[in-house]
C-alpha cells in the first residue's frame, strides 16, 4: 500500500512558476514509477509526465516539454514537478500517482493516487 500526498499548487500569473511535491509513504518507493496527471473541469484526466523508479527514464506530454521537469528523491520518498512558463491552459487539478511498472501513460493503469492539488494560471 502506498499513500501519496501532493502539495505546492496555487494561483500564479501566466509565465510564472510552481513546484509541486508528492510525498509517498512506504519503504518501497524506489520500485515505483511515479506519474503526474492533471484534470481540468469537464475534461478527462490527462498524462503530464512520469519517471521510473531509478529516475533514468522520463516522459512528458508534448504540451509541457521544455517547460515542466519531473524529478524524484528516493531518500525522501518524494517526486517533484517543476512547472515553468505556465499558461492558462495548464490550469487543472494535478495528481501524482504510482504504479509498479514503467511505460504506461494511461491513468487507468496507475494504482495509487494522491488527493490532488489545484493549479490555477491567470492570464
Amino acid at each position: 500500500q502506498v499513500q501519496l500526498a501532493e502539495s505546492g499548487g496555487g494561483l500564479v500569473q501566466a509565465g510564472g512558476s510552481l513546484r509541486l511535491s508528492c510525498v509517498a509513504s512506504g519503504r518501497t518507493f524506489s520500485s515505483y514509477t511515479m506519474g503526474w496527471f492533471r484534470q481540468a473541469p469537464g475534461k478527462e484526466r490527462e498524462f503530464v509526465s512520469h519517471i521510473s523508479g531509478s529516475g533514468s527514464n522520463i516522459m512528458y506530454v508534448d504540451s509541457v516539454k521544455g517547460r515542466f521537469t519531473i524529478s524524484r528523491d528516493n531518500a525522501k520518498t518524494t517526486v517533484y514537478l517543476q512547472m515553468n512558463s505556465l499558461k492558462p491552459e495548464d490550469t487543472a487539478v494535478y495528481y501524482c500517482a504510482a504504479r509498479a511498472y514503467y511505460g504506461s501513460t494511461n491513468w487507468r493503469d496507475y494504482i495509487y493516487w494522491g488527493q490532488g492539488t489545484q493549479v490555477t494560471v491567470s492570464s
